[in-house]
């Protein structure tokens, strides 16, 4: 199956597109696109591969699914296009971003910044219908992401994850503790940071302090 996809993960994951799951995958999501309103854009589905090389990637943040409302979700977890009002769940992130470095309160919601950086913003789910979050999970997207995870776990070194809340820490048995370094907490959502499990984890002090220590460069979040 021919995937359009940045080269460095194009070749990585040659053998996830042979497998039968992807090909009923495929099939799936071509028929959902032509059936109903998905997000993101089909040319957007790989937007967070295809902005961050595998040889680039340094910091993965991991979402669960795409925003599900319009004009929200452009392929990258927890951003959204210029101009687009912030969602709830990533105000509460730049919020942390405030109290934990110190940066001022962006006017703008994308994270393409991040990514070009080496910023892996992956959403274990790369499609949902509109107004349904979660619609899409459960039908193969998690394999395949599980696979990119795999791929990073592997083949790189001195990577930071970040995974937040119950979802995305399930994808953390699949990472070498030995070689990343593996940052947990609540979900950014109101409902989660609410309650006292998101607000002060420090994740974006702590990385790059890790990356430092590892001889890479800082992210200028």
């Amino acid at each position: 199956m021919n995937v359009k996809l940045e080269a460095s993960w194009k070749a990585a994951l040659a053998q996830e597109f042979t497998k039968p799951y992807f090909t009923d995958l495929t099939n799936f999501v071509r028929d959902a696109y032509q059936t109903t309103t998905v997000y993101p854009p089909p040319s957007l589905i790989f937007h967070a591969l295809d902005s961050c090389p595998l040889t680039n990637t340094t910091v993965v943040i991991l979402g669960q699914d795409p925003y599900h409302g319009p004009g929200q979700a452009h392929g990258l977890s927890f951003s959204v296009p210029d101009a687009v009002s912030h969602p709830p769940s990533l105000i509460n992130v730049f919020k942390e971003l405030e109290t934990d470095i110190g940066k001022g309160y962006p006017k703008n919601g994308s994270l393409t910044s991040w990514a070009s950086q080496g910023v892996l913003l992956l959403n274990a789910t790369l499609t949902v219908v509109a107004s349904q979050a979660g619609s899409h999970q459960k039908k193969g997207w998690e394999q395949f992401t599980d696979a990119v995870i795999d791929v990073i776990s592997t083949q790189c070194d001195h990577v930071v994850f970040m995974l937040w809340g119950n979802y995305a820490k399930q994808k953390g048995k699949r990472i070498d503790r030995n070689r990343h370094l593996i940052l947990t907490s609540g979900h950014p959502s109101p409902l989660s940071a609410n309650r006292g499990l998101w607000f002060g984890n420090r994740h974006f002090s702590q990385a790059n302090t890790y990356l430092i220590s590892k001889g890479k460069s800082p992210i200028d979040w």
